[in-house]
């Protein structure tokens, strides 16, 4: 069966890497160590995996990082050669058993944790229900990888011929969601993470400390691509009251911003000006004297975060949801303004309403609600890959959101529907 394979070549890597820095991200997927070939379906590791044949595959931030040699390099030993990418994924279980018969359709969650690398006693973060903070992601009876999609012994999703997972990392897909909200479970589950971690300071009271007024809490999503229209989404579902500015480059993204959930959509440039209106705030030193309870930062780079900074309040809360690699930043006013900088990766479990629930169920509750699947923008087979990440490195120029591998066969839906 046909797969995509990322192996390790660093001539390749680094003419992918230059190439996507001239001609933009996703165009050195030509030229790098990404590869279509023929390969077996990987084998089960043990008792309690299954095989899945992936249905819908989407094309992440993080795999375009990837692809491109932008990755950062903290990584590497949570990484192993050669694998399969892919782990936004939804599909149909094969040669399953009672608990999950053959053909049942489910989502991946594809952290690779205690219990999938069969490690007892689990460490703290995993017995917690924190499986995205697991502490063994590079041991156990597993190749090294944080997740399926960057695991040598699991396959991804970017393959017909399958990936295999642990029942704990599997959720089935109720009948009411559609293939195109399906595929974008995972990512919505990392935004549903990212907005409770943003809402944190807010369960008990509710209320915003801006002028010392009991009023909904102000956050500011910076950038509007899937994973910031996304936790827009989350934001407006599991927020109550909560007033939500968004900043968006493009036109389309100001529009899915609105009708997700944001109050105000404007562009990057007028974000800072629009938080500084409502907060009533004045500039000082290029920050806010007030600004944004939360601001979630959905990009991930050095403008990006001081951008962040400027337009929290004093004992806010900045969000790093975006995936960074080595920035270049002024902490002065994290430090002076005593600003509390978060990262927020993955999913688990979350404390919603004095309730521990899934991030996943929450995200299949979301995405079903919100109409998430809008999002799947294009359709493309495997064998078209290196237009496909190509699309996905400039979909919000082309008016874009999530791009997404089709390995249904025949193909439902081609790249007739691509901008």
């Amino acid at each position: 069966m046909k797969g995509l394979l990322f192996e390790r070549n660093l001539p390749r890597f680094a003419a992918a890497r230059v190439v996507s820095a001239i001609a933009g991200s996703g165009r050195g997927s030509a030229v790098g160590p990404l590869r279509l070939v023929d390969m077996p379906s990987p084998e089960l590791p043990g008792p309690g995996w299954y095989h899945v044949r992936p249905i819908l595959a989407g094309i992440c931030g993080s795999d375009l990082a990837t692809l491109d040699g932008r990755a950062s390099r903290y990584f590497e030993d949570f990484v192993s050669f050669p694998f399969v990418p892919g782990h936004e994924v939804v599909g149909l279980v094969e040669g399953g058993d009672a608990a999950l018969p053959s053909g049942t359709r489910v989502v991946l969650e594809p952290v690779l944790g205690c219990i999938a690398r069969d490690i007892h006693p689990p460490c703290n973060a995993c017995a917690e229900g924190h499986t995205g903070n697991c502490e063994r992601v590079a041991f156990g009876h597993l190749a090294p990888g944080l997740q399926i999609g960057y695991c040598a012994d699991t396959g991804g999703g970017w393959s017909k011929g399958g990936l295999v997972a642990h029942a704990s990392q599997l959720h089935r897909v109720p009948d009411s969601l559609d293939d195109d909200s399906a595929v974008m479970v995972e990512p919505t589950a990392c935004a549903v993470h990212a907005a409770l971690r943003a809402l944190e300071p807010w369960e008990s009271t509710g209320a915003s400390q801006n002028s010392g007024e009991a009023s909904p809490p102000m956050v500011a999503v910076v950038g509007s691509g899937t994973l910031g229209l996304t936790t827009i989404a989350a934001l407006r579902h599991f927020g109550g009251q909560v007033v939500v500015l968004a900043g968006a480059k493009y036109s389309h993204q100001k529009e899915m911003a609105i009708a997700l959930g944001a109050d105000v959509a404007v562009s990057p440039g007028e974000l800072a000006r629009e938080v500084r209106r409502r907060s009533r705030s004045l500039v000082a030193s290029g920050h806010s004297t007030s600004g944004a309870d939360v601001v979630v930062d959905c990009v991930g780079t050095g403008e990006s975060i001081s951008e962040s900074l400027a337009m929290v309040r004093p004992r806010g809360r900045v969000v790093l949801v975006g995936m960074p690699s080595k920035v270049d930043i002024d902490l002065a006013s994290l430090w002076h303004r005593e600003v509390g900088l978060v990262g927020a990766y993955a999913y688990g479990t979350e404390q919603l309403s004095g309730r521990t629930r899934s991030t996943f169920d929450l995200a299949i509750e979301l995405a079903g609600a919100a109409g998430i699947g809008r999002l799947v923008s294009a359709h493309y087979p495997l064998e078209r890959f290196e237009e496909a990440v190509a699309h996905a490195g400039a979909a919000g120029r082309r008016g874009a959101a999530k791009i997404v591998f089709d390995l249904r066969a025949p193909i439902v839906k081609g790249p007739t529907n691509e901008p």
